[in-house]
């Protein structure tokens, strides 16, 4: 923010150059109109005295006129390249309280309507941060300078639910759903930071948040989750064994959370047989291929010269009924355009985001000076299409991110 605040600085130090240069002029003006006043009464005083010998009878009319005249050259020599002051209406307090009005205004104006917050936060998020603490703090910047950016919230209520504050990840996920609807995603994790918030106690709310989900989307995975886990709390294990064997489908083999989640029903199914229980055989599981979609990106003609190869290219996939974070990402740079690049499960953002989780999706291409996924320059999108689609896609970034 240094050099922002030297080149606004200096922008103003030009501004204040218009007034105060009259202002110095006025003076040197004035300067030069008491020294013609001087000279006037000098040539004044000198008549007077030649007047007042030619009364005594010292000098005659000759020398009268002849002295006169002399004095008259005198001043005229004197005040010769003086320039007659012009009037001014403002007078000289008008500039003087104009000069420290303006950078005054300036930054009150700046300040209120200005984005100055915007602008220190994508040059933060050109930087890796250092800490979770540190990524968390962006975040909240984030939010505060974009209130209405559901994909802001939702990051930063996940980063809350990483910190274990559930309370204020229950409070962004509810901001979250109203701006972005209420999706079967965002629905689970809200349920899911209340559950936490309030001591893992069950509520009439929670479970009318995980049935909508599981309505709208019966392979929502935070919601089977938490069903499990609220099960396995009240001793129900069989819904416990059901709720996570459901959720171990959805779920690729190289996913890290299937080894808890392995765990979590192999000590439910412990319990159930200690109480003289019998474990109901599951399901046969349904063999989920994953989705793939290949894609050609490229940028119009017309953009070419406006872009720099350095420049960040962020090409994701996220559902056009969903939660608002991408399901799939990959980051190239300008540099690398043409290309073609591969959106799948296994590019995944989060394991129950997954692309084919959700029917239909929107493939996306963003340019970011300041290697910001979430805002940029210039941006290119697909139309809807289906997350099976296996045919090659071609996105070409033509539009201003707006």
């Amino acid at each position: 923010m240094i050099d922002f605040w030297l080149a606004a600085g200096l922008l103003l130090l030009v501004a204040l150059s218009f007034l105060l240069i009259p202002v110095l002029r006025h003076r040197r003006a004035q300067l030069e109109e008491d020294r013609t006043a001087l000279n006037v009464a000098l040539y004044q005083e000198r008549v007077a005295e030649l007047q007042s010998q030619q009364d005594e009878g010292v000098l005659d009319a000759a020398q009268m006129e002849a002295g006169r005249a002399e004095a008259a050259r005198e001043l005229l020599a004197d005040t010769e390249g003086a320039v007659v002051p012009r009037a001014s209406r403002l007078g000289k307090p008008a500039p003087l309280l104009a000069a420290i009005l303006v950078p005054v205004l300036g930054l009150g104006l700046y300040l209120h309507f200005g984005a100055s917050d915007k602008v220190e936060l994508t040059r933060e998020f050109s930087h890796a941060p250092k800490s979770m603490e540190e990524m968390t703090q962006r975040l909240e910047r984030a939010v505060a300078a974009q209130p209405e950016s559901a994909e802001a919230l939702y990051f930063l209520g996940r980063t809350y639910m990483t910190e274990e504050r559930p309370a204020d990840a229950a409070k962004i996920f509810e901001r979250t759903v109203n701006l972005a609807g209420r999706q079967p995603e965002l629905l689970g994790q809200w349920a899911q930071a209340l559950y936490f918030a309030e001591g893992k106690k069950w509520s009439e709310q929670i479970q009318a948040l995980t049935d909508e989900a599981l309505k709208a989307d019966p392979n929502e995975v935070t919601s089977l989750g938490l069903l499990g886990i609220a099960a396995f709390e009240a001793q129900r294990y069989q819904d416990a064994i059901d709720y996570w064997n459901r959720l171990m489908v959805q779920l690729p083999p190289e996913d890290k959370s299937r080894i808890a989640l392995q765990g979590g029903i192999t000590r439910a199914t412990e319990k159930l047989e200690a109480s003289g229980g019998k474990v109901a055989p599951a399901p046969a599981a349904v063999a989920k291929t994953g989705a793939l979609l290949k894609v050609q990106v490229d940028l119009a003609a017309d953009l070419k010269a406006k872009v720099q190869p350095g420049d960040s290219v962020f090409i994701f996939a996220r559902a056009t009924s969903g939660p608002p974070a991408p399901l799939a990402a990959k980051r190239l740079t300008v540099a690398d355009l043409p290309a073609t690049v591969e959106l799948g499960d296994a590019d995944a953002m989060m394991p129950q985001l997954k692309l084919s989780n959700f029917p239909e999706v929107q493939l996306v291409a963003r340019i970011s000076r300041a290697g910001q996924p979430t805002a940029g320059e210039w941006i290119g999108r697909s139309q809807p299409l289906a997350s099976s689609t296996t045919a090659p896609q071609t996105l070409t970034i033509d539009s201003p991110d707006k």
